[in-house]
C-alpha cells in the first residue's frame, strides 16, 4: 500500500492503491476545464459572495456575535453550510492562483465566522442561543452536524493550501469538532445527523491534524446510521439512510445528496480502519446503484418529493430530478473508491458526471445554475427572475440564487479543486485520470521525478498528448484512461530521437513502462464518432427510445419556446448513424403527425418512418444557454 507526504487536494487517504496528486503538483493550463476554471474565478465566486451578502446567511454570523438572534436571521436552518462551501471553494482557489484581494475576502468571512463560535466551540446560527431550539434537539432535521461536516472540510482546504496559515479557520474547526467528539461520543448521545456530510468531513479533519478520535467519532457515526437512531418519517427511514445498516445494504436509496455523502464517509472510515469488508459492501452498492439507478448523464435522483434515488430502472427523463448536489457527492464516493481499488470504471463515471451534470449545472458564464437537471423539457415554462432566489427545483432555466443554494457553491468548490481529481500515482508509475490540458510534476514514493505536459482539446476531439519534461533515473509506467465508449483506441509512443511505436489498446487503460527521456512523446487517440445508445429495456419510461453520445458528451434536441413545431413530435431513425458537423451532431429526423386523436389510445401500432430532414442536436451541457426552450436527451425511434 502507498503511504506518502499528504498533496493539496481535498481526499488524501494515509493508504490506498492510488495516490492522488494535488494542486501545486498539477496545474489545469488549457482547454475546457481550463475556461470553466477561470469562470469559476472571475465570475461564480464573486456571484456567490455577493448573494451571501444580499441574502444574509454570512450576516447571521454578525448577528450571533453581537447577541442579537434569533431576531433578524435569515435562510434555512442549513444556510451555514453555504458559507463553509464557499470558504471551501475560495481556499482551493488561492491554493491554484494567489490572489491578495481574494485572500482579504477570505479572511474577512473566517472572521465573523469566529466571532460567532462560542466559548466551548458550538457554531451554528439557527440553534442554542435564547429564543432558538435547543442544541442537537433536531438531528432528523436540523443539519447541525452537516454545516459542521463542511466547515471541517474547509478547513482542511486552507491547511493543505497554506499550511500554517493564521486565518484562524483550522482552530475554529477544531474546537468545533472536540465538542462534537465530546456530545456524541461513545458514551454521548446515540444518534446521528439525518444529512450525512459531518463523516467526511471529520475523517478529512482526522487526516490533515493525526486526531484519531475525529475518525473514531465518524466511525460510530457510520455504524450507528440504519438502527433506527432518528424517528419515523412519511417517505420511511431510507430517506435518512436509516433503515438498515450501511453494510447490510446492496444499493443507494433515499434522498440521493445524503447517500452519496454517507458512502463517501463510509469509503474514508473503511480505508483508515483497515475494514476490507466495509469497502467490498460499498463497492457493490456502487456498482448496482450505476448498473440500475443513475441516468445516461451520471446524474442520480428520480422522485421530486423526497430528492431521492427510485427503485431499480426507475429513471424517468422528465421527471429526472438528478440534483447537482447529489452528482458532486457521487463524484466524490467514485473517487474514493478509486483511491483505494485502483480501478473499477469510477473514473468513467466521474468523466461523465463532471461533463453531463456539473458542466451544465452553471452557465457559461458562471453565474446562473440549475439545480436539477431534467434530460426532458416539455414546455419552455418562465424565466427566472433575475434578481431573486428561485424556488430551488422548477426553475425553468438556470437561476442566480436559490431559496435552497446548496448548489451554487457546491459546483465552486468542485471546479476550484478539480486538478486533485486529474492524476494519480502508484509505486509503478503515474496514471492520468481526467483528460485536460496540464502541467504536472511530481516524484513517485521511491523518489523517481516526473515532468510532463498533456496537450488535449478534449472532448472537441480525442486527442490527448503528454510531453515528457525530464529523463527518467528507472523505467516506469505512464498509464492513460481508456473510456469504456473509445472502441479502436489507439497509443503511440515517440521516443526522442527513436522510432515510434503504436498499438491498439482496449480499456480500461493504455499504457507505456520506459525510462522516459526529456523530449518522449505518448499520443493516446480515442475514437470521436458520434453513437446511438439504447436503454435497457427495464426502464421502461424510455423503451423505444435512442440518445446520442459523441465521446464522453450526451447530446440533446432543443427548440426555442416560439418554434412552430412541437419537439414531443420529433422521431429519429437509426438506419443512418449520427454525423458530427461543425461542433453539433445531426441525426436523420421526421415528424410525427400534428393532429390530436379524440383518443389516444388504438388497436394499430407504428410510427411514421423518418424522413429525409437532418435535424441537429446540441451538447446536453449547452440546453437552456439561448433562452426558453423545449428539450429532451432520449428521442423515439422511427
Amino acid at each position: 500500500m502507498l503511504t506518502t507526504r499528504v498533496p493539496a487536494t481535498p481526499v488524501h487517504p494515509s493508504t490506498g492503491r492510488l495516490r492522488p496528486l494535488g494542486l501545486a503538483e498539477v496545474r489545469i493550463t488549457g482547454g475546457f476545464w481550463a475556461r470553466r476554471q477561470q469562470t469559476n474565478a472571475a465570475a461564480t465566486l464573486p456571484h456567490i459572495a455577493h448573494w451571501l451578502e444580499r441574502e444574509g446567511w454570512i450576516g447571521n454570523y454578525d448577528l450571533a456575535a453581537a447577541g442579537r438572534l434569533p431576531d433578524g436571521r435569515r435562510g434555512r436552518e442549513f444556510s451555514d453550510s453555504e458559507t463553509y462551501k464557499f470558504l471551501e471553494a475560495v481556499s482551493w482557489e488561492l491554493g491554484r492562483r494567489p490572489d491578495p484581494a481574494l485572500e482579504a475576502t477570505f479572511r474577512r468571512f473566517v472572521s465573523r465566522v469566529e466571532a460567532a463560535q462560542e466559548p466551548d466551540g458550538y457554531l451554528n446560527t439557527a440553534f442554542g442561543r435564547p429564543g432558538q431550539p435547543p442544541r442537537w434537539s433536531d438531528l432528523a432535521w436540523g443539519h447541525e452536524l452537516y454545516c459542521l461536516g463542511h466547515l471541517f472540510q474547509a478547513a482542511v482546504a486552507r491547511e493543505r493550501t497554506a499550511p500554517g496559515a493564521d486565518d484562524g479557520l483550522l482552530g475554529i474547526a477544531r474546537r468545533a469538532a472536540d465538542l462534537i467528539c465530546e456530545v456524541f461520543g461513545e458514551d454521548g448521545i446515540q444518534s446521528v445527523c439525518g444529512h450525512a456530510e459531518v463523516e467526511v468531513g471529520l475523517a478529512e479533519l482526522s487526516r490533515v491534524t493525526g486526531e484519531q478520535r475525529y475518525l473514531r467519532l465518524a466511525e460510530l457515526f457510520i455504524e450507528r446510521r440504519g438502527h433506527h437512531v432518528l424517528p419515523e418519517h412519511e417517505w420511511g427511514r431510507a430517506y435518512f439512510q436509516d433503515d438498515l445498516p450501511i453494510r447490510e445494504a446492496t444499493v443507494q436509496r433515499g434522498h440521493t445528496v445524503r447517500a452519496n455523502y454517507l458512502a463517501a464517509g463510509a469509503v474514508d472510515v473503511a480505508v483508515e480502519t483497515g475494514d476490507a469488508d466495509l469497502l467490498a459492501t460499498l463497492r457493490r452498492v456502487w456498482d448496482r446503484t450505476v448498473a440500475r439507478r443513475t441516468y445516461l448523464t451520471g446524474g442520480q435522483g428520480s422522485h421530486f418529493q423526497d430528492e431521492a434515488f427510485g427503485e431499480d430502472w426507475e429513471l424517468p427523463s422528465d421527471r429526472a430530478y438528478s440534483e447537482t448536489c447529489a452528482s458532486i457527492a457521487s463524484i466524490m464516493f467514485s473517487w474514493r473508491l478509486l483511491l483505494a481499488t485502483g480501478g473499477g470504471g469510477y473514473a468513467d463515471l466521474i468523466e461523465r458526471t463532471l461533463f453531463n451534470v456539473v458542466a451544465t449545472a452553471v452557465s457559461h458564464e458562471g453565474d446562473r445554475f440549475f439545480y436539477t437537471n431534467t434530460l426532458h423539457r416539455r414546455a419552455p415554462g418562465e424565466m427566472p427572475d433575475q434578481d431573486a432566489p428561485s424556488p430551488r427545483a422548477f426553475s425553468s432555466l438556470r437561476a442566480p440564487w436559490f431559496e435552497v443554494s446548496c448548489c451554487p457553491p457546491n459546483i465552486a468548490r468542485t471546479l476550484a479543486s478539480l486538478a486533485g481529481l486529474v492524476a494519480t500515482v502508484d509505486d509503478n508509475g503515474l496514471q492520468l485520470q481526467q483528460f485536460a490540458g496540464c502541467s504536472i510534476a511530481t516524484s513517485l514514493p521511491d523518489g523517481t521525478p516526473i515532468a510532463l505536459d498533456v496537450e488535449t482539446a478534449y472532448p472537441e476531439n480525442g486527442t490527448v498528448t503528454v510531453r515528457l519534461r525530464e529523463s527518467a533515473t528507472r523505467p516506469w509506467t505512464l498509464s492513460l484512461r481508456v473510456p469504456s465508449w473509445a472502441h479502436g483506441a489507439t497509443l503511440t509512443h515517440r521516443p526522442a530521437g527513436g522510432e515510434a511505436v503504436t498499438i491498439a489498446v482496449v480499456g480500461p487503460t493504455a499504457g507505456v513502462t520506459a525510462a522516459f527521456t526529456e523530449g518522449d512523446v505518448v499520443e493516446l487517440e480515442l475514437p470521436m464518432a458520434a453513437e446511438f445508445l439504447h436503454p435497457d429495456a427495464r426502464v421502461d419510461a424510455i423503451r423505444g427510445c435512442v440518445a446520442v453520445q459523441r465521446g464522453p458528451l450526451v447530446y440533446c434536441a432543443q427548440l426555442p419556446a416560439d418554434s412552430a413545431v412541437d419537439l414531443d413530435r420529433l422521431v429519429v431513425s437509426t438506419a443512418t448513424p449520427p454525423r458530427y458537423v461543425d461542433g453539433r451532431v445531426v441525426v436523420r429526423a421526421g415528424w410525427l403527425p400534428a393532429a390530436d386523436e379524440p383518443w389516444p389510445y388504438t388497436g394499430t401500432a407504428g410510427v411514421p418512418p423518418a424522413t429525409g430532414e437532418e435535424f441537429a442536436l446540441i451538447p446536453y451541457q449547452d440546453w437552456g444557454q439561448a433562452g426558453l426552450c423545449t428539450m429532451r436527451v432520449w428521442l423515439p425511434e422511427a
